[in-house]
């Protein structure tokens, strides 16, 4: 694994006080800010000051000040020069796209993928003349078939949903450089364990809703990215995140902000968890998916790439055979069991469970579906850390074999 330490990174990130000397930083909730000389204004407008350049803040769709202060714990977390914070993943995604790329570009894309970033390039992005071919991002061969010379990016996920693919991002970004297309990067499933930039990406995005924030209360999202690429998103005549104005506010930012110190116990532990209940399940005969078992295609690579002591991740997915299986396993689970909540997304602190073919890939059409190996019956399961985990693996056991018995 890397040596690389987001936790310390993130540690010795400039820590932010309150304006009256709090342990924590001030919520500022103004809409818009004061300019103490009438010759700063324009030089705002004109791109030539900022908050960090001798000017002042201006506007909080443009900049504020709590939201810089998240901004800036994720990029240390990250690695990465900067960072901006947004209203949710799915902006996230769609702004750092829409910077890079115009009418007539082209982008090449892991067919394993949310589907609702799925349907944004091949459905929303081709009305604007944005094209995207799909591709099994662990076949190097089919991703430089792919490549024209009208593609822009690499789009790909860490750890791809809901099927846990890893992608191979330092070979991925080598071959994006050789063709100087950009490789964009979701890591949303697997913070602290990979560091995207490290091993290459331009651009990490985040739907910040997950692991992040870690309550499932609250939606959010962020760019991390080299300086010029953020100031070119908050540009305020050509900044997507600027003109398309998917602002956060400031009392969400605070908010993940006070939930950042523990992401990194959160992470190991929902790895610890998600490890153990995998296991178990292979020994019960189960097909179970998950990158910490040795049977995963791409174990290997993901032991190679992650981050030291945060394990493989709290997602493990679990193929019933048959929607109708998924569905039963999981009345059980939730309804009998008590072991977590039927709920799409993850990142919480207890588990959730999914029917991704008929959930959050149903953007996805069946038969891409078949390609990306997602069975109508394949469980996306994230695992909380709530009870203890010997009673959660007693539940899910007795649950299984009243399901998959036999199966």
């Amino acid at each position: 694994m890397n040596a690389y330490n987001p936790e310390q990174a993130l540690l010795e990130a400039r820590r932010e006080f309150g304006e009256h000397g709090g342990v924590a930083p001030s919520i500022s909730r103004s809409a818009t800010f004061t300019v103490l000389h009438p010759g700063t204004m324009p030089e705002i407008f004109e791109g030539l000051k900022g908050p960090a350049d001798g000017g002042c803040f201006l506007y909080s769709r443009h900049f504020n000040p709590t939201v810089d202060v998240l901004s800036r714990y994720l990029a240390a977390m990250e690695g990465t020069e900067a960072a901006i914070c947004t209203a949710s993943g799915m902006s996230a995604i769609s702004c750092a796209i829409l910077q890079i790329c115009k009418a007539g570009d082209h982008i090449v894309a892991s067919g394993c993928i949310y589907g609702g970033t799925h349907a944004l390039l091949e459905s929303l992005l081709p009305q604007m003349n944005i094209t995207t071919t799909f591709v099994d991002i662990t076949d190097m061969e089919a991703v430089k078939k792919a490549i024209t010379p009208q593609t822009r990016i690499i789009f790909t996920e860490t750890m791809g949903n809901p099927t846990l693919k890893i992608a191979d991002l330092p070979v991925l970004s080598a071959e994006a450089h050789d063709k100087e297309i950009k490789l964009v990067v979701d890591n949303t499933f697997s913070p602290m364990i990979f560091t995207p930039h490290n091993m290459g990406a331009d651009v990490v995005v985040y739907s910040l809703t997950k692991y992040i924030n870690g309550a499932s209360d609250l939606i959010g999202g962020a760019i991390c990215a080299d300086k010029s690429f953020i100031l070119e998103l908050m540009h305020l005549h050509t900044g997507r995140v600027m003109l398309l104005g998917p602002t956060m506010d400031p009392r969400v930012a605070f908010d993940i902000i006070q939930r950042l110190p523990h992401l990194p116990i959160r992470m190991r532990e929902h790895s610890r968890r998600a490890k153990a209940m995998a296991q178990m399940l292979k020994e019960m005969g189960v097909k179970v998916i998950y990158p910490g078992l040795s049977d995963h295609p791409q174990h290997l690579l993901a032991e190679k790439l992650g981050n030291d002591t945060y394990g493989f991740g709290g997602i493990m997915a679990v193929d019933c055979g048959s929607r109708e299986k998924a569905e039963a396993l999981m009345e059980i689970l939730q309804n009998e069991e008590k072991f977590g909540l039927i709920a799409v997304s993850l990142g919480y602190f207890d588990t959730l469970i999914s029917c991704s073919g008929s959930s959050t890939s149903s953007e996805i059409d069946l038969e891409d579906q078949q390609k990306m190996g997602l069975s109508p019956g394949l469980l996306r399961i994230a695992l909380g850390y709530t009870g203890s985990l010997d009673a959660r693996m007693e539940q899910m056991k007795r649950a299984v074999k009243k399901v998959l018995s036999g199966s």
